[in-house]
């Protein structure tokens, strides 16, 4: 796997999992807006990061979240997941 494709992948994975901290967070605090800044700019960035990494090396999941432009590209390897850090 490439370089540029890896620190993407982490760079997904990261805000994944800062958008589920701030979720947490937020069950309990609804009331603070900074929190709720922080977890709409987090949500942007990972959406944006997942268009990216999507545009660039195809789907993130099987089904649902991204339409397959050319070819049916999920049955090429490596999946997401046995990508080796």
């Amino acid at each position: 796997m490439d370089g540029q494709r890896l620190s993407l992948l982490k760079k997904i994975m990261a805000l994944e999992f800062t958008c589920i901290d701030f979720n947490l967070y937020l069950d309990t605090h609804p009331e603070d807006y900074r929190a709720l800044a922080e977890y709409n700019a987090a949500s942007e960035a990972l959406l944006a990061a997942k268009k990216e990494y999507e545009n660039l090396y195809g789907p993130l999941t099987n089904y649902g979240s991204t339409p397959s432009p050319q070819a049916w590209r999920w049955i090429d390897e490596p999946w997401p997941w046995e990508t080796t850090f």
